[in-house]
């Protein structure tokens, strides 16, 4: 059994004030980087006790954030380039157009986009599923109409959120929970169905309704002028060789990236990796084909645009990001050897010992540690934490394991995996061309009608 004791010093108490903060100048809709560094830096004088040490874990969290960041600034970076060649070929537009006759409204569009992040995510894992629906999809789907930020709550709400938390294809997660549960993965996922598929359906059906009038308002007379240009240009010879030749071969590619995941079992970074290195092939083949003798210059041209993109996204995540890396296991490569434990966990731990508990209550306890074990922007990072407590629970209350454990695992992937906290959005939110606080702030309220209605069948169940 886990036991429910630790020791909080100033290092926490700075820590939660930070985070409070934080949160509170994103609710005031201000930029919060300048804050971030000021925490660190007084993290790093308090742990460390000197003005030295404070001011070199500004820079030693900021150097961790960017590298843990790093694979998803250059995946953005190179299917941005992949879009912008394809977008100037117009085999953009061609690969979409047998899938525009079923996008017949903007809403109809959001459940098609929706619906396809969920399967390529619940085989794929949602990064790859990004990049992938990102490189094909948008750009028909905007072109139909689709407000791009409905289009990005679609995809990580589907993706991030419903795929990733119940996760019964490839079970990363439920494994990870199970493992520190003492229990099998199939518990999880079988005892706790009614707890995913609640959450999952109640938190797409109040995106959706709440936000339907809107999907394609800001978009509307745009709309209108793009079906005019798409007219002119289904009007021969609008597309050359090179373009058809690419709208064909750019699915079958990724289809063939697919089959090998499977084949070679190729998860998380591996398929990513995958996915990336796929997309930047398909660019620079595109370009020799679009453009011959110019190919290299667009080619340098393509990846410049794509790194500016991604960068320009990244730039103010990375240092908020810094910060709550130090709540997570990040602390150790941050400020040494000597702090093993994040201090979100710590904290999740004290709250845990020190609350009353009975069957109800640990229920919604242990959706709290959920969630505060996710503000690191990982989910993954406190599910062993969550599969301990959900034991703790259990044998505390008499409540079921698996209950405790599908709780804490929804609540940490929906909020650190993510759909709440914006530096757990970014890819999302890039592919999309929008911002990752405005996305979370959309989220918000969806997501936490869900965590009400899941914990009200928790209750009926544990």
């Amino acid at each position: 059994m886990l036991e429910l004791t630790t020791t909080l010093t100033t290092l926490h108490i700075l820590y939660l004030i930070g985070v409070v903060v934080i949160l509170a100048v994103m609710v005031l809709r201000q930029d919060t980087p300048v804050v971030c560094i000021l925490f660190l830096f007084l993290l790093g004088l308090t742990a460390t006790g000197t003005l030295v040490g404070g001011i070199q874990t500004v820079f030693n969290a900021t150097l961790y954030a960017a590298k843990e960041f790093m694979e998803i600034i250059a995946t953005i970076a190179l299917i941005t380039a992949l879009s912008k060649c394809l977008s100037d070929l117009g085999s953009d537009y061609l690969m979409m157009k047998p899938l525009s006759r079923i996008m017949c409204s903007p809403s109809v569009t959001w459940w098609i986009l929706g619906i396809a992040m969920l399967l390529f995510s619940l085989f794929l894992w949602p990064s790859p599923s990004v990049a992938l629906v990102g490189a094909i999809m948008l750009p028909l789907v905007i072109r139909k109409g689709l407000n791009p930020l409905a289009a990005a709550m679609a995809m990580n709400l589907f993706g991030h959120g419903i795929a990733l938390s119940y996760d019964f294809i490839i079970q990363g997660a439920p494994a990870i929970s199970a493992s520190a549960a003492g229990i099998d993965t199939s518990e999880i996922l079988t005892a706790g169905a009614p707890l995913f598929i609640t959450m999952g359906a109640v938190t797409v059906l109040s995106a959706f309704f709440l936000n339907r009038k809107s999907m394609s308002d800001t978009l509307v007379t745009l709309q209108d002028a793009k079906d005019r240009t798409n007219t002119a240009r289904e009007t021969p010879p609008a597309y050359g060789k090179a373009a058809l030749f690419l709208a064909i071969f750019t699915p079958l590619a990724f289809l063939g990236d697919i089959l090998l995941m499977f084949i070679f079992q190729l998860r998380g970074g591996d398929a990513t990796s995958l996915v990336s290195g796929t997309a930047t092939l398909l660019m620079i083949f595109g370009a020799l084909l679009g453009f011959r003798t110019e190919a290299p210059e667009k080619v340098t041209d393509y990846l410049t645009h794509g790194f500016l993109f991604a960068i320009k996204i990244f730039a103010p995540v990375i240092l908020i990001g810094a910060f709550f890396f130090m709540g997570g296991e990040g602390i150790t490569s941050i400020l040494g050897q000597q702090f093993q434990n994040g201090i979100m966990n710590d904290w999740a731990i004290w709250l845990a010992g020190k609350a009353p508990l009975n069957r109800y209550a640990a229920a919604f306890l242990q959706m709290v540690i959920g969630a505060l074990t996710g503000l690191d922007g990982s989910g993954f990072s406190g599910l062993p934490l969550i599969g301990a407590l959900s034991q703790t629970f259990s044998l505390i209350t008499g409540g079921s394991t698996p209950i405790f454990a599908a709780l804490g695992q929804i609540t940490a992937i929906f909020v650190g995996g993510g759909t709440i906290v914006p530096w757990g959005i970014i890819p999302v939110a890039a592919i999309c061309d929008v911002s990752p606080l405005e996305l979370a702030r959309k989220n918000l309220f969806p997501v936490f009608i869900g965590f009400l209605c899941t914990f009200v069948v928790a209750c009926l169940l544990i």
